[in-house]
C-alpha cells in the first residue's frame, strides 16, 4: 500500500473522532524522514485553532491510531505532528470561505480574470461578497480555479 493510500485510510478513521471535537480535519501526510515518518494532521475550525487544541486533537488522534489499529498503516516509527492551515492553503470549501471573512484575498477565476478583495461573507454557502476598489463583486466558488488570503502585515483599516 502506498504512504498517500495509508494516508486516505487514516483520514478516513479520525474524521468522525476529530468531528466530535468540533474539528474539521482539512489533511493527513505521511512522508519519510530518515528512518522514521512524519505524520502530519492539520485541522481547522471556526474560530481558529489554540494550543490547547493541538494537544487535546493530539491525544484523540494517538488513542484513535493505538485502538483502531490505524498506526498499523504507517510503516515502522513515526512522528505525529498536529497543526493548523497556512495562510498559502487555497480556499476551496464553502468553511474556508466563512473563515476568510474579513481577510484580503486574491482570486483567480476559471474565466482567466483576477479579483483582490476583502472577503464581506459568504451567502448561502454560494455566494462570496468581496469588498474590492471597484465596489462589490459576487464570486461564485465553482467559478473560482484559486483563490489564497494575502497576508497583511497592517491592515489599511487599522492604520
Amino acid at each position: 500500500m502506498s504512504l498517500s493510500a495509508s494516508a486516505t485510510k487514516v483520514a478516513d478513521g479520525l474524521r468522525g473522532p476529530l468531528q466530535s471535537l468540533g474539528v474539521d480535519l482539512e489533511d493527513v501526510e505521511i512522508q519519510r524522514a530518515g528512518r522514521r515518518h512524519v505524520l502530519t494532521v492539520v485541522i481547522d475550525r471556526d474560530g481558529g485553532v489554540d494550543l490547547d487544541l493541538v494537544a487535546e486533537v493530539s491525544r484523540t488522534v494517538s488513542e484513535t491510531l493505538d485502538e483502531t489499529g490505524l498506526g498499523d498503516e504507517i510503516p515502522g516509527a513515526y512522528v505525529l505532528e498536529v497543526t493548523s492551515p497556512g495562510v498559502d492553503r487555497p480556499l476551496t470549501e464553502p468553511r474556508h470561505w466563512r473563515r476568510a471573512v474579513g481577510r484580503l484575498v486574491d482570486v483567480s477565476l476559471t474565466d482567466g480574470s483576477q479579483v483582490t478583495g476583502r472577503v464581506r461573507e459568504l451567502r448561502d454557502d454560494t455566494i462570496v461578497i468581496l469588498d474590492t476598489e471597484d465596489g462589490d463583486a459576487e464570486i461564485d466558488p465553482s467559478a473560482v480555479s484559486r483563490a489564497v488570503v494575502q497576508v497583511e502585515f497592517t491592515r489599511a483599516d487599522e492604520e
